[in-house]
């Protein structure tokens, strides 16, 4: 299908480029620019990267056979911190496979910054300052995880029976309880995007924080509550803009994690990945502490511009490119 990208929104995206780069200049962040490509990748359980064959690059080196085209920066930059750099962001292209639609696409802009000393907290209010300054709004919230699932769906997420759950995804689709089982967070990911986020940073940008310690990622656990993980996202107008942690640094609890997302991998059909990997051995090296949030600059500018889907915001998608 055929789509003249609009200069009007263009201009807007230089613009905001220029605001976010000048956001963490002025707090002295370092940027960087980590690889597109790298020969391994961040273990996610519902993330596919894109592999491309090492011997396309025609080169004379004893190389992997695959390298992929990352999903995130996260594992370069990590790297770099162990090696010693400040608080650093990176703003560029990340890929991702099957991912298209109205608000996904296979390639996509990405802001990710680390804060070197920063915990929960701290990474909470830079976060909800930038999103303050950018959308001009008067103000941000903050709240829990249980707290937003109880007020919408009267439940507690973590510690609930799974039937409240069940029962309340039967209302949604009578079909999905059986589909997905006994998996408290595949029943919790749909009632979120289908129940609960549409609500969610209506008129001030919300951040959501202390998701279930299964959810944790990369994300250490919460001081506020073993049961969860110092993790926390932002959304605006019910829209999921951004994803921050108070960063895990224990390599055994990385290695651990994500070989248990393999195995979720697999239940799914989808590849395992190597989980020795680039990150695991820097975290060894010493990743200091740190807070780190990756942001989707594509959905931050349809918010800006008013628009409802990614469409008109990404000049080129994978249908025109």
């Amino acid at each position: 299908m055929s789509r003249e990208p609009r200069i009007d929104l263009i201009r807007q995206r230089a613009e905001l480029l220029r605001r976010l780069r000048r956001f963490f200049d002025d707090r002295g962040f370092l940027e960087v620019q980590p690889p597109c490509l790298s020969r391994d990748c961040v273990v996610d359980a519902y993330i596919d990267p894109i592999a491309v064959c090492s011997g396309e690059f025609r080169l004379s080196l004893k190389l992997p056979e695959q390298f992929f085209l990352q999903t995130s920066p996260e594992a370069a930059m990590k790297r770099m911190l162990a090696a010693g750099a400040p608080s650093i962001y990176s703003l560029g292209p990340v890929f991702r496979a099957g991912e298209y639609g109205e608000l996904h696409n296979v390639e996509f802009t990405m802001m990710e910054w680390y804060d070197v000393g920063a915990g929960m907290a701290q990474g909470i209010e830079l976060l909800g300052t930038l999103a303050v300054e950018l959308l001009d709004r008067p103000g941000f919230d903050v709240r829990d995880y249980r707290d937003v699932f109880q007020t919408s769906l009267g439940f507690d997420p973590i510690d609930g029976e799974m039937d409240a759950i069940q029962r309340c995804l039967a209302k949604v689709d009578a079909s999905l309880p059986e589909s997905i089982g006994n998996d408290r967070d595949g029943l919790l990911d749909v009632l979120l995007s289908e129940v609960v986020q549409p609500k969610l940073g209506r008129g001030r940008p919300l951040i959501v924080k202390n998701y279930p310690l299964s959810q944790a990622a990369l994300a250490r656990v919460s001081d506020e509550d073993p049961h969860c993980a110092a993790r926390f996202e932002l959304f605006v107008d019910g829209v999921e803009l951004a994803n921050g942690y108070d960063e895990l640094r224990d390599a055994d609890v990385l290695i651990k994690r994500s070989r248990e997302h393999n195995e979720r991998r697999k239940r799914a059909g989808r590849t395992p990945l190597h989980v020795e990997t680039g990150l695991a051995r820097a975290m060894r090296v010493g990743l200091p502490p740190c807070s780190g949030v990756a942001l989707g600059v594509d959905r931050l500018l349809m918010i800006i511009a008013g628009e409802k889907t990614l469409g008109p915001v990404i000049p080129f998608s994978i249908e025109t490119a």
